[in-house]
């Protein structure tokens, strides 16, 4: 009779922990639970690279968020359409992505008008941040520093949540 390893015991007893963050992440009970087993599944075939004495929970989610992010990236591409027409008609077509946006309860101008209430130092980065700039970019263009600009933008994008609550 084998017995089963410490580190097998601690993956396992982390599944509860790991069923919760999967069904933020994916707020579908089904994706969750295959995204929990994925992630499971990972951490065992990688327990030679898990350092002892170090944060398992953190390990572990880490690895959750890291498959969760590719599996989105593969459906976002695996969704994207070429238009190989000589007029690039289906460019000009409108396309539903199969994703719940923030405009789709919100039109862009409620949304604006909503954060033009906000304090400048707040929507300013959120602004830059939405038209595509990255983190270290909005840092150089306000002359602020990074952690600043990612703090400003978690709590904006955090209040529009807690504003357009009722809208979800």
């Amino acid at each position: 009779m084998s017995q089963k390893s410490p580190f097998i015991d601690s993956v396992l007893g982390m599944q509860p922990n790991l069923r919760s963050f999967a069904l933020k992440l994916t707020m579908d009970q089904d994706a969750a639970h295959d995204l929990v087993q994925d992630t499971t599944l990972k951490a065992l075939n990688n327990e030679d690279k898990f350092v002892d004495n170090t944060n398992l929970k953190g390990w572990m989610l880490t690895i959750m968020r890291n498959i969760f992010i590719n599996n989105y990236r593969k459906n976002v591409r695996e969704n994207t359409m070429v238009d190989s027409t000589q007029d690039l008609f289906h460019l000009n077509l409108k396309q539903d992505s199969g994703y719940e946006t923030p405009d789709g309860a919100y039109t862009v101008n409620e949304i604006s008008a909503i954060l033009s209430t906000f304090p400048k130092d707040f929507s300013e980065p959120f602004n830059l941040h939405v038209a595509g700039y990255k983190y270290e970019e909005i840092a150089d263009r306000l002359a602020m520093p990074l952690g600043t600009v990612k703090s400003r933008i978690f709590f904006t994008r955090k209040r529009l949540r807690e504003i357009l609550k009722d809208y979800q």
